[in-house]
């Protein structure tokens, strides 16, 4: 299924001319590995930024460690914070998507199978907060739940890319 998703959205990048690039917590970098996967990709690819644990986010995203202190790092601030950091770090990106969630086990109460979706946009060379999707992972197993999760990515990719015509 991640695959026909990433095939859908190497298209799109084609076909509208967009680069693309993520910011990965609990992914791990699976959303970019997959969508390498599709041939030619690297003319629309330019790379992921893997910030598993929080002190990697602030010193190469720039999120805020405050923020992180207040919200957690899962949370809608967070991973807002992520996509606009790592599009400020990559100049020929048009679009960024950040990730971070819960995959479990051991996640705490009311965040295990939650992830956070960062969106954000880069318009006439201004950078856009576009918005944060929260959700819910139907999987349970970890690994399941990281192929899920980066699907939920890509989709959303996908999806604003189609809307913004």
């Amino acid at each position: 299924m991640t695959e026909k998703i990433a095939h859908a959205l190497a298209n799109e990048l084609s076909r509208r001319r967009l680069k693309i690039v993520f910011a990965e917590s609990c992914t791990g970098g699976l959303v970019s590995a997959v969508l390498a996967g599709v041939p030619g990709i690297s003319e629309w690819l330019c790379g992921s930024a893997v910030t598993y644990r929080c002190n990697t986010k602030v010193a190469w995203l720039g999120v805020s460690a405050s923020e992180i202190d207040l919200h957690t790092a899962v949370s809608r601030e967070v991973a807002q914070q992520m996509a606009t950091g790592v599009l400020e770090k990559t100049p020929e990106a048009d679009l960024a998507l950040s990730i971070t969630g819960h995959l479990g086990p051991n996640a705490p109460q009311g965040f295990d199978g939650l992830v956070f979706v960062g969106v954000g946009m880069r318009l006439e060379k201004r950078i856009f907060e576009s918005e944060v999707v929260r959700h819910e992972l139907q999987a349970v197993e970890r690994g399941a739940r990281q192929r899920e999760a980066a699907g939920f990515v890509m989709q959303i990719a996908l999806d604003r890319i189609e809307d913004s015509r």
